[in-house]
């Protein structure tokens, strides 16, 4: 398959889909809510005609009911069919309808709360539209807002779209909503003594996109794509550039479970037999190389992994590869790697992870820095457990490559680090050009540590709710990028000191004008479209190992879809996306490459493939049988 546009949802038109005499008719009715009688005004009238003692002739028939529609939170709800068809289109659901949001103890529940009628922490916020939509407020409704239209489109078991009739109405929705996140994410009020308490006073920009100092996104830049004032140059909303298939071809034994992309002559897929070799073009990987099989005789299992690994780590100039498989399960870390020769297409050892003689367990591995696989003298590598972040050194303590033995396996060498002692549920890390270390946690926090101190984070910024499953950071260190279930949160690094200096929050405490991040999702019909359950995972910076260079895109996979946006677009703050947003701001311009299964993994080559009219290294897209290479092509406009 080809590159794809992002597939908008269609704008409502009400003209479209309703005659103007229906259209004024509702519009009258969202008028007659002013001015509004309070409930004691009620009950005191109700009171009255009670004590009047009015009696009805018998045969008196009644009126006709009509449907109860709480017309001060009066919308008009529409339906997306037709999916990515041409077909496609909104069609109206219900002419007048209302929302509102409502405590519950369970979804299926039909009793309602007051706010003071449960405890703190108790019970959660939920979304009631009429009596079609009842969904606990969260992120999985991949809510997107429209200031210029009045208008949210969210998923729930479809595609649905509010149209409010004010913009008072509007602006409320949005707010209320944000509040019951809030509430539902960290079981507090959305009071600013609690924002405070959750964020930090560093964080207000976080609390307060809009006091938030957004000029460092632009001075982040290098200047590549800005104009002689300084001003950043204002791209068309999509680019010009297509993605064009160049290669594609079925893995060698099938059932690929990682990528492993070299920056020299060959990229690697780990998959559940083995490792193939393929060759680095100008227009992506292709060719069947060397494949190196596993079996009982080059795994051995004397810790107890599995024999499939998840993920493979170029070291020493690409000429081996540290292969890291889970317990037998797979879902539990692991307590050791084994080493790849790859020039003699075998495993040379099964490394032991242990400190001061007791064995411990990593989750995940990675390069000291960006580039430092290039390095053929390396021998150390990060590694990274819920509560451990460290270094480990295949040499032992004298610095002599320690011998191999079948009798006693190597232990690799804890060369420094720190064991926290709870609380950080560290899930994920990478590297940046110099070695500086960013760390995401379960509980969506994400920290930043320098390359010679991995005790205390430098700088840590605050969750938004979603866990953080992957980190990525460019080359210079002054964009981190973490993935959640639901979208990406791109994070500006820099700070000024207070002697005036620009650093990044790798070097030091960033003060209290943080930039508020950016978040990166799909819209509402394309989450849909991704399928339930499926989840962002794996977001990527391109792929820079000089100093100068400027990362140009970004790269996630949802599903059967590649998901791609140009980074400077998304820097730029007077990009279109941003308009009359309230709170963080989203982007939702990309690209979309399709695949006909789930994607694995999806990443873009090492900047050198960059060549002729490509203004971007070929993006490698992994399925678990085959993997397909596109090249970018055009120019920009």
């Amino acid at each position: 398959m080809g590159g794809s546009q992002s597939r908008e949802g269609l704008e409502l038109s009400d003209s479209e889909y309703s005659d103007e005499e229906e259209e004024e008719e509702i519009q009258e009715h969202a008028e007659d809510r002013s001015p509004q009688v309070s409930a004691k005004t009620l009950n005191e009238i109700d009171s009255r005609l009670q004590d009047l003692k009015l009696k009805y002739p018998s045969n008196a028939s009644p009126s006709p009911q009509k449907p109860k529609v709480d017309l001060r939170n009066a919308v008009k709800l529409y339906l997306h069919i037709g999916g990515n068809t041409p077909k496609a289109k909104w069609v109206v659901s219900e002419k007048l309808s209302y929302y509102k949001f409502v405590k519950k103890l369970k979804i299926e529940d039909e009793d309602e709360y007051d706010e003071d009628e449960l405890r703190r922490g108790e019970g959660f916020w939920v979304l009631k539209i009429g009596e079609k939509i009842g969904v606990r407020v969260s992120t999985d409704l991949q809510m997107k807002f429209f200031g210029d239209q009045r208008r949210v489109d969210f998923v729930d078991r479809g595609v649905w779209a509010l149209k409010f009739f004010v913009d008072e109405e509007y602006r409320g929705f949005v707010t209320k909503f944000q509040d019951c996140l809030f509430e539902n994410v960290y079981g507090l009020r959305a009071t600013e003594e609690n924002k405070l308490k959750i964020y930090g006073k560093e964080f207000i920009g976080w609390v307060k996109p809009e006091e938030s100092d957004d000029a460092m996104w632009e001075d982040a830049d290098d200047g590549e794509w800005k104009t002689p004032d300084k001003r950043p140059v204002d791209f068309p909303e999509r680019e010009s550039q297509d993605l064009l298939e160049e290669f594609e071809e079925a893995a060698t034994g099938g059932g690929i479970q990682s990528l492993a992309l070299g920056a020299l002559d060959n990229s690697f897929l780990v998959s559940d037999s083995g490792v193939q070799v393929v060759k680095n073009f100008s227009h992506g990987i292709h060719g069947k190389g060397v494949y190196v099989k596993f079996d009982d005789n080059n795994l051995g299992s004397s810790s107890g992994n599995s024999a499939t690994p998840k993920k493979g780590l170029l070291m020493r100039g690409e000429t081996n590869m540290m292969l890291m498989s889970p317990l037998k399960g797979g879902k539990s870390p692991t307590t050791g790697l084994r080493q790849l020769d790859i020039e003699t297409g075998k495993i040379v050892t099964e490394w032991k992870f242990a400190k001061d003689g007791v064995d411990i367990t990593m989750k995940d591995i990675t390069s000291d820095s960006k580039g430092s696989q290039l390095d053929p003298s390396e021998s150390t590598f990060l590694g990274l457990d819920n509560n451990n972040l460290c270094q480990w050194d295949m040499r032992d303590r004298k610095g002599v490559v320690q011998k191999i033995t079948d009798d006693n396996p190597p232990v690799l060498h804890w060369t420094q680090g720190h064991m926290f002692s709870r609380g950080t549920n560290f899930q994920c890390f990478a590297t940046a050009g110099d070695g500086s270390i960013v760390v995401g946690s379960l509980d969506g926090k994400i920290r930043l540590y320098s390359r010679t101190s991995m005790r205390q984070a430098k700088t840590a910024f605050p969750g938004l709710g979603s866990p953080i499953t992957s980190v990525d950071v460019t080359y210079d260190g002054k964009w981190v990028l973490g993935t959640t279930d639901t979208y990406l949160i791109l994070i500006c690094t820099l700070f000024t000191d207070k002697d005036g200096k620009t650093k990044t929050g790798f070097s030091g405490r960033m003060g209290n004008k943080i930039p508020a991040p950016r978040l990166l999702k799909l819209t509402p019909v394309d989450a849909h479209l991704a399928g339930d359950g499926n989840k962002f995972h794996a977001g990527h910076f391109s792929w820079v190992t000089e100093s100068g260079k400027q990362e140009k895109h970004l790269v996630a996979t949802v599903g059967k879809f590649s998901v791609i946006w140009n980074f400077q677009q998304v820097k730029n703050r007077a990009h279109h996306c941003y308009e009359k947003q309230q709170g963080l701001k989203s982007c939702y311009c990309y690209k979309i490459v399709l695949k006909d299964e789930s994607i694995i993994e999806s990443r873009f080559m090492h900047d050198k493939f960059a060549v002729g009219s490509s203004p971007e290294a070929p993006l490698v897209v992994a399925t678990p049988m085959k993997v397909t290479s596109f090249s970018m092509s055009g120019k920009r406009r």
